[in-house]
């Protein structure tokens, strides 16, 4: 299964700083950096998880794969944009 699309490196990097600045609107400064440090903690254990897969084939060891369907996938990713939904509404609810 492949959750990246097979789009232009350019105009994903480009989607990237769309969404950037997508965020940043209605964000204090201090909301800002915290929404910031979350989501580059996130990118750190992606790219720590891609790091230590290339280590694991380098010395010969498939690690384990993620069996998981479309389905549990989809029911993960609902539950992580619901929380998100919510924190962000509660975010907003606090400026007021």
């Amino acid at each position: 299964m492949n959750l990246i699309p097979n789009i232009n490196p350019k105009l994903f990097s480009l989607s990237a700083v769309i969404v950037g600045y997508l965020l940043i609107d209605d964000l204090t400064a201090n909301e800002q950096n915290a929404l910031g440090n979350w989501l580059m903690l996130v990118a750190q254990v992606i790219s720590t998880n891609a790091f230590y897969r290339q280590v694991m084939q380098e010395r010969g060891l498939e690690p384990k794969t993620n069996d998981y369907s479309k389905n549990e996938i989809t029911n993960m990713l609902e539950k992580m944009v619901k929380a998100l939904e919510q924190e962000i509404n509660d975010l907003k609810g606090n400026n007021n």
